[in-house]
């Protein structure tokens, strides 16, 4: 018998994405915007209609100042605005309505989704499930291994190992190298300046890691790639940056979970989903549509 896939979800993206597309005048009885909630639990109602999942977690960032990257690097993320009190009171929203619906969901100060991610893949995958990972962030492409699928929800796009490796020129394992050598402007990770993603993988296409490229730097001037020799020179140059940068692109799976850990969905706590559908002023057809779905 097959084991059951096992979803998780890079939640505070969807979070985000209904914040900045959904209209903010949508309040809740106390006329505090509702907007993210919104968007969001029209996701999740989405994602639990079309999947029906029996093992799901819901992964968010909770700080970025806190992470332990931007004590090896100050710089990391910090061309990103922080999130106003009004988003950051509706990602506590989010999360109160994932744990009335019976859906696991966490957090860890001092690393991000991602790594949450990581350490539940791992850890699930260890117990024969295959992993699909929600997300439209190529960053968690590099925890993808064979019978897992990257899924971008919004577009309907899954990627298994063979499209990761069409889309980004290398296998997933050397996605934290490529974006360590090209950089990630979302991240504020430099890279070396002037080499891109497509030529960071003809470098690990040769040369299998950073660390064995690095290894073999006075050989990259004679490949036959075009700037071979400002290549090489950019390479050396940045090594040490380039070692730091891969440390900070290479997400970690070894966050500690207790053993007896479970993502398995539980019955909703409807008690407490009455309350949260009057704090948050569903709507009775939101409501019902709820109520329906769960009842099922």
């Amino acid at each position: 018998m097959t084991p059951d896939k096992v979803y998780l979800i890079d939640s505070s993206i969807y979070v985000f994405r209904a914040w900045f597309t959904v209209p903010d005048h949508i309040v809740n009885p106390d006329n505090e915007p509702v907007n993210a909630l919104y968007g969001f639990a029209d996701f999740v109602y989405q994602f639990l209609h079309q999947t029906r999942p029996r093992y799901v977690a819901f992964a968010f960032d909770e700080s970025l100042s806190s992470s332990f990257r931007c004590k090896l690097y100050p710089e990391y993320k910090a061309n990103r605005e922080p999130a106003p009190e009004e988003l950051k009171r509706q990602f506590g929203y989010c999360r109160e309505f994932l744990q009335a619906l019976g859906l696991f969901e966490t957090a860890r100060s001092q690393y991000e989704a991602d790594d949450v991610i990581g350490t539940l893949a791992r850890h699930m995958r260890a117990r024969g499930h295959p992993i699909t990972i929600v997300t439209s962030d190529k960053d968690l492409a590099q925890l993808i291994s064979e019978n897992d699928i990257l899924w971008n929800f919004a577009k309907g796009q899954r990627h298994s190992i063979p499209q990761i490796r069409k889309k980004f020129g290398v296998y997933p394992s050397q996605i934290a190298d490529q974006l360590a050598i090209a950089g990630d402007k979302t991240d504020n990770i430099h890279g070396a300046p002037g080499i891109g993603m497509a030529t960071a993988a003809k470098l690990l296409n040769r040369y299998s890691s950073l660390e064995t490229l690095l290894a073999n730097c006075a050989e990259i001037g004679s490949m036959n790639i075009r700037g071979a020799k400002r290549i090489q020179s950019l390479i050396e140059h940045h090594r040490e940056h380039l070692r730091l940068y891969k440390k900070l692109t290479t997400i970690k799976c070894d966050i500690e979970f207790p053993d007896t850990l479970s993502l398995q969905r539980k019955s909703p706590d409807f008690g407490a989903l009455e309350i949260l559908f009057e704090k948050f002023g569903f709507s009775r057809f939101r409501r019902e549509r709820w109520l329906n779905f769960l009842q099922t």
